[in-house]
């Protein structure tokens, strides 16, 4: 039998607006401000969830987020992803129905997302089924990640006030997102990802990065992604490092510039102190 992956209705919206404010000289000015905005989202009909979010892809947010909370087995579960900002509503339509969907939903563990993220199901009582693919990151090609990320043309510079992630293979960015909470980011690029070919779906060889710490909820999408290494430029929660831990995944926080910290799973990069630069002496 074929099968089709689902149709999105592409919609879009503006990422900033411009207000006026007053600067530290007492003149009126005007800046941009990141466009949050209310997305419902309704699943055959019945409503499953209200996200704040920039709108940036809105239709791969809502893909990523039944991925991620494991409503969905397969992007072929759904027929369509229809968004209109009109009415601030995302209406899904799936292909037959999502069994269970009400006693699935039912739990809901409030996260520290950005905005608030939420989290389906007892997630953490399966993650001992989750085997990351070995993969290793060299220290050059971290370094790249990170320069990469600086020189990006975001809305962060314009506006301030989001998060932005990313998918990497090796150095190479695959894919970029920003959104008002890193969980509505990592949702999208998980969305994406179900619409690659097999290779990006799996994850495998893949990197992902987050401007935002690395909570727990963060830690356990990339796993559920198969994505092996993580790196962000803020830190790490304590849960999150022991899901990280637990899990073989590797973490890499407050990576500046040739800064960084490995967390977790130091065997998955290939350290090039060299390429560090000179270590600062302290004098006595």
């Amino acid at each position: 039998m074929e099968r089709y992956l689902p149709q999105l209705s592409r919609a879009r919206a503006e990422l900033t607006r411009g207000v006026e404010a007053v600067n530290q000289f007492g003149e009126t000015q005007t800046t941009a401000i990141p466009a949050e905005r209310a997305l419902t989202v309704y699943v055959d009909k019945t409503e499953l969830v209200t996200l704040m979010t920039l709108g940036a892809q809105p239709e791969l947010l809502v893909l990523g987020f039944l991925r991620n909370q494991r409503l969905i087995d397969s992007a072929y579960q759904i027929e369509s992803i229809t968004v209109d900002w009109d009415v601030g509503a995302a209406a899904v339509k799936t292909r037959g129905g999502l069994p269970d969907l009400r006693e699935r939903t039912a739990k809901r563990v409030v996260t520290t997302g950005c905005g608030q993220g939420s989290m389906y199901g007892d997630l953490m009582a399966d993650l001992g089924h989750i085997a990351l693919p070995e993969a290793v990151l060299h220290q050059q090609q971290l370094y790249g990640i990170v320069n990469t990320i600086r020189l990006m043309d975001s809305t962060y510079k314009a506006a301030g006030s989001v998060h932005g992630c990313a998918l990497f293979r090796g150095e190479d960015m695959l894919m970029f997102v920003e959104d008002v909470g890193r969980h509505n980011a990592i949702d999208t690029i998980a969305g994406w990802m179900w619409l690659q070919d097999e290779d990006v779906q799996r994850g495998t060889d893949k990197v992902f990065y987050t401007t935002g710490r690395l909570t727990s909820e963060m830690v356990i999408k990339a796993a559920q992604m198969g994505v092996p290494i993580v790196v962000s430029r803020s830190g790490i929660t304590e849960m999150g490092l022991e899901l990280a831990r637990q899990l073989g995944l590797c973490t890499v926080g407050r990576a500046t510039n040739k800064h960084f910290l490995c967390f977790s799973a130091p065997h998955r990069l290939q350290f090039q102190p060299s390429l560090a630069g000179a270590r600062l002496r302290v004098a006595a």
